[in-house]
């Protein structure tokens, strides 16, 4: 559980300091049509200043980019996609991991009032939360992989097959969502079978082998691993 949560802290410390890159610096992104309009404002300076103007409140912050030509080039929308490609794939993971828990009976669910497992076996409870969240995930990484391959590549700076992709931003941040709202109501109908635990601990002396090798390796002894095996 530790290594899992280490792994997310990663992802979601680069997720708060991350930028979406954007302009406001017209058709051709030379300022030329806001400079023949209003010639005395400093339509950098401007620009800057609105987009900042824009961030208050948002944890994903957008940040000018001042060398575009007819649009934003998209890279850092695959930068992005590629950070939540990788929390979902830690959470997949992690959904995989306690399904075999439960199916080794190492952690135990709870059964809810109403609700049976299988349809031919009613007294069994599937881990269907963690098979959502992992099948909701997949779908979202995958929709996430196209964005990161499509958005970076448009034809001369121009062409519009982009906006296509982007009216499916949703759909992979909703199948996301469904995912980790499916994960957090597993771990709320899960807990620790410690019995079974110390049970497996027990039929397994084998797990302290490291330790007595490095005991006798500190000792000198010679061949410590043949020994121990």
């Amino acid at each position: 559980m530790r290594v899992f949560e280490s792994r997310l802290i990663r992802y979601i410390d680069q997720l708060k300091k991350f930028r979406i890159l954007v302009k406001l610096s017209g058709a051709t992104g030379n300022y030329n049509a806001h400079v023949a309009a209003y010639p005395d404002i400093d339509w950098i300076q401007f620009t800057e200043g609105f987009i900042e103007s824009l961030n208050a409140g948002r944890i994903v912050l957008l940040e000018v980019n001042p060398v575009t030509t007819q649009i934003e080039p998209h890279d850092t929308y695959a930068d992005l996609f590629d950070i939540l490609k990788k929390i979902n794939t830690v959470l997949i993971d992690f959904n995989q991991d306690v399904w075999r828990y439960i199916s080794d009976g190492w952690i135990s669910q709870k059964p809810k009032a109403g609700e049976v497992g299988s349809s031919t076996m009613p007294h069994k409870v599937n881990p269907i939360d963690f098979e959502n969240s992992e099948g909701n995930l997949g779908i979202a990484n995958a929709l996430f992989q196209h964005f990161g391959n499509k958005l970076p590549i448009s034809r001369l700076q121009r062409d519009l097959s982009d906006s296509t992709v982007e009216r499916n931003f949703g759909v992979a941040l909703g199948h996301s969502l469904v995912g980790y709202n499916s994960m957090l109501k597993g771990l709320g109908k899960i807990s620790v079978n410690e019995e079974k635990m110390m049970a497996e601990l027990d039929n397994h002396p084998e797990v302290v082998s490291e330790a007595i090798q490095t005991v006798l390796r500190a000792e000198g002894v010679k061949m410590p691993y043949e020994a121990s095996k």
